[in-house]
């Protein structure tokens, strides 16, 4: 089985920006806590600020990756052009975030992918990725 983690703007300071919020373990040593975990996955990882990069790489995971765990950070609020990926690829997308981001500002309350993913999982710290890769696996593999 392959997963492509896949984040968004700002997420490449995680354990550096709002430690209040999103906690002080960089992203790089948890995705290699999660690699360790389930050994049975074949993991790739991307991130970036740009929105068409994201764009870019949901739709190269179509029929590459079984699954994506998307984080797309400020763009899940913003992003018309990023929820018009998702809802185009076969490959099942879905939506992390470190935060719950129904318990922030109103602004965030919305997200335009929610629709159009498989399904949204949040508010759990780093530990949302692995919630989303298990909603990923075939039920025996979990």
């Amino acid at each position: 089985m392959k997963i492509l983690i896949l984040n968004g703007p700002n997420l490449n300071l995680q354990g550096r920006r709002d430690t209040g919020i999103y906690g002080s373990q960089t992203f790089e040593s948890y995705f290699e806590t999660l690699k360790a975990r389930y050994a049975q996955v074949e993991f790739s990882y991307f991130q970036s600020n740009i929105e068409g990069e994201l764009i870019d790489a949901v739709q190269q995971a179509d029929g590459r990756y079984d699954g994506v765990v998307l984080n797309a950070g400020g763009y899940t609020h913003t992003s018309v052009a990023l929820r018009d990926a998702v809802s185009a690829v076969s490959v099942p997308v879905v939506e992390v975030h470190i935060s719950s981001i129904l318990a922030r500002e109103e602004f965030r309350h919305t997200s335009l992918l929610a629709p159009v993913a498989k399904g949204s999982i949040m508010g759990f710290g780093l530990d949302s990725y692995r919630l989303g890769v298990e909603a990923l696996l075939p039920e025996e593999r979990r």
